[in-house]
Formats: structure tokens, sequence, C-alpha cells
């Protein structure tokens, strides 16, 4: 597959997905694959010029990741892609025992036998801004220094506590850091300041504060790569800015268009999301005719888990034969979060989304649903593989708020086989984010 312009691992569903719609989009056929896929499945879409595998690292131990890291990167390195890129979220929330970027970045480059690893956090498209190293997020209409963003300093697993991306990274690998700051990628000898610290560091940050930066950083990415695969790591900034550098070399054409789908008269919504925006989108579902349904997370995760799975799936199923939408949450925002509780069981966050997703599935076995959305970051990675799904390849990329797109489901399984399903992390999305996919629209 030596016309591959990219592969990837995402370290969670939803941004897994935020890459394929932002090459989608641009016109580079891009498929998703939950893990490493059977030869069969991956002729299917032989034609494809990107393809990733959406991961769970994000809220994995460093033991794990070495454990499954290693051969997904060699089978992505096997594609023989020009660049493959490890994928974080553009809130680079991580930790030493959960997530660990820097365990990955020493996994990838022992498996390229790359000396300096490439990372770009910076994303202007989806308000993350990096200037000098620090990193800078957008909340209702705000940019704050991610150490005092409303929302990512205080995650529930893992808090932001420190904006200087190389002190964070410096936490969590011992591998030498260096920055490529502002200043440096716009100087006039950039090629040869950016050859000397890619020569001197085993991490090298890029800063993406703006359009141009962007372009500039892009530029260097696709400079600096090597043959026989170049690793690289960071948010889908990393595509967006080599989206620049394959335009201006003819690698790529323009945007394309997608139809709207249009409307469905019923959709399933789950959501394990503790996310104040996510609050606001479910309260805003609820007053447009969705069927709102509390569900106790500490139940599910619990030993009377099956029944608690049993009565939501008996009580979104009531819902849905009524003809009304249904929303099945098992928090509404930051004051309702039951963390402390669910953490007293062990593993119990990977069996809350395997819990939702068994919920959603028989949702849609039961009713036959056509389209469905799974809310929440980790909630998604560990929800979706519930539903049997093997790939995923974008319908309807939303512009207005990137990273959330309406999507293809495929596999083997017949009722997820064609389903049209959204995964939305916890800040993704306007308020209407529910009924804008209900109803099949950008708008």
């Amino acid at each position: 597959m030596s016309d591959l312009l990219v592969s990837y691992y995402g370290d969670d569903f939803t941004g897994s997905t935020d890459v394929m719609e932002s090459l989608a989009s641009s016109g580079i056929p891009t498929v998703l694959f939950l893990g490493v896929p059977q030869p069969e499945m991956l002729q299917r879409f032989a034609d494809c010029r990107a393809i990733g595998i959406a991961g769970t690292s994000r809220s994995e131990t460093p033991e794990w990741m070495q454990e499954n890291l290693v051969p997904a990167f060699q089978w992505l390195k096997g594609l023989g892609a020009a660049v493959c890129h490890y994928k974080v979220c553009s809130t680079f929330d991580s930790a030493p025992q959960v997530g660990n970027i820097g365990k990955a970045i020493e996994i990838g480059r022992d498996v390229f036998g790359q000396a300096s690893v490439p990372v770009i956090v910076g994303a202007p498209q989806l308000k993350r801004y990096t200037a000098f190293g620090h990193l800078f997020a957008a909340y209702q209409g705000q940019v704050y220094r991610i150490d005092r963003h409303p929302v990512m300093s205080r995650h529930p697993v893992t808090p932001m506590t420190e904006a200087d991306l190389a002190i964070h990274l410096g936490r969590q690998t011992d591998l030498p850091v260096a920055l490529a700051d502002l200043v440096t990628l716009t100087a006039p000898d950039a090629d040869a300041r950016l050859a000397a610290l890619a020569g001197t560091s085993d991490i090298l940050l890029m800063d993406v504060d703006s359009a141009e930066s962007q372009a500039a950083a892009g530029q260097q990415l696709w400079r600096l790569r090597t043959k026989g695969g170049f690793f690289v790591a960071g948010s889908s900034g990393v595509e967006y800015a080599l989206l620049e550098a394959w335009r201006q070399q003819n690698l790529i054409g323009g945007k394309v268009e997608f139809a709207d789908p249009g409307k469905v008269d019923r959709l399933a919504v789950v959501s394990g999301s503790v996310s104040p925006t996510t609050e606001r989108q479910i309260r805003t579902a609820v007053a447009d005719g969705f069927d709102g349904i509390d569900l106790d997370p500490v139940s599910l995760v619990g030993e009377s888990g099956d029944r608690a799975i049993e009565t939501a799936v008996a009580s979104g199923i009531a819902a849905l034969k009524s003809g009304r939408s249904v929303l099945l949450h098992t928090a509404l925002g930051p004051s309702a979060d039951r963390g402390s509780e669910i953490d007293r069981v062990p593993s119990a966050r990977h069996r809350l989304g395997r819990a939702l997703g068994t919920i959603l599935r028989r949702l849609v076995e039961s009713e036959s649903l056509s389209r469905a959305v799974i809310a929440g970051g980790d909630t998604s990675s560990h929800a979706l593989k519930e539903l049997r799904v093997e790939a995923l390849t974008t319908l309807l990329p939303l512009p207005q708020t990137p990273g959330s797109p309406l999507c293809t489901a495929h596999g083997s399984y017949a009722p997820t086989d064609g389903l049209q399903i959204a995964l939305k992390g916890g800040q993704i999305g306007t308020d209407g984010y529910f009924a804008q996919i209900r109803d099949g629209s950008r708008a």
C-alpha cells in the first residue's frame, strides 16, 4: 500500500474519528479500523490513502501500552505509509500511569528505529493553540491556558495541571524534549534550525498558533520525514498541518462535498460524559423532544450490573416504541460525577463503557435503528466495540464542530453493518448537537 500518505493510531475513538474527518473532508479516502483488521476487511478499503486504528490507550496503563501498542505500531509500519501518527487528544491530557503519551512515543520511536519524534498539538481548527511550548484551549468563546481551563484543569482522570508541554512530557518520559517555537519556525534559516533541534533531541515539539505557523510546521514535518515510515505524535493538528504541505506539492486535490443524509425518525444516544458541554447538550435535547433517562453508573458496574442493563434497555425500548428519540446518560455535568464511587470497583470505567455499548446495541437490534450516538471520549472507546463494528468511514463531516462527524459503520454483524453513528468527545459540539445528528444536517 505504497500510495498511503498516512497511517495512524488514535488513543481513543472520538479522537480517531477527528483525524478521519479532517482527511476525508480534504478528499483523502480514509478508513478507521477498530483493531488490526483481517486481510479481507482491509481489502474492502484498498482504495484508501489513509488508514487508522481506533484504540483505547488514553485510558490505559504503560504496561498495557507496552503489550498492545508494539504490535499495533508494527502493523502500521508494515503498511508503508509516508507518515505514521500516534494521535492524542488536542488537550494533551495524560498522566504517568494513565494514557502516558511519553511512553507511547518511546514505543513508537523504538518500533520505527527513529532518533527524534516530532510532536504537534496545536490545531486552530479546534481552537487549540501552542505558543512557546504552552498549550491553550477555548471554552465557551474564551481561550484559557490549559492548566486554567475550566474543564481540563479538573478532568476526573487526567487533570491538566501544567501548560508547558515539555514539562508535562518530562513527567512521563526521560527522553529529552526540544522546542521549535514560533520564532524558530518562521526564521529565514528554519530548515537548519529544525534539523539541529531534531539532531539533539528525542522529542521535538512544534508550536502551532495560526494558519501560518501550521503551514510552516506541516512543511517541516514533511521535509523531515525519512524513508521506511516516519513516526510522529500529537493531535489532529498533525493532519491539519500536513494537508497544506500536501496541497502545495499537488499530492491531494481540494475539499469534497458530502450530501446530507437526512433526518431519522428516532435516534438513540448513550452518554458517559460528565462534561458541562455534554450536560448542556443533554438538556437541550430533552427540551427538543428527546426522552432523557438517568442511569446509575455505580449499578451498571456493580454486582447487579446485568439487571441494571436490562432495566436501561427496557426503558430505552419503551421510549423508542413511543416514537421518540432517547438519550440515556450516567451524569448531568460535573456536579453529578460519581467517579470516586466508580473507581472503587476494579476496571470500572472500562466496564461502564462496555455496559453503555451493550445497551446501545440492544436498542439498535430491537428497534432496527439506523443512527446512534455515543458521547464521551473514554466511553466511546469501550462502548463501540460492543456494537461489533469493525471499521468506520466518514458519512457527514461537521465543519462547525470538527471532531464529531457522523460515520458509517462496517462489519460482518448485520444489525450494525451500515449503522450511521457519531462519537462525540465531552468538549465537542454545539448545544444542539444531538438534534443535529438526528436531523442529519450540518446546521
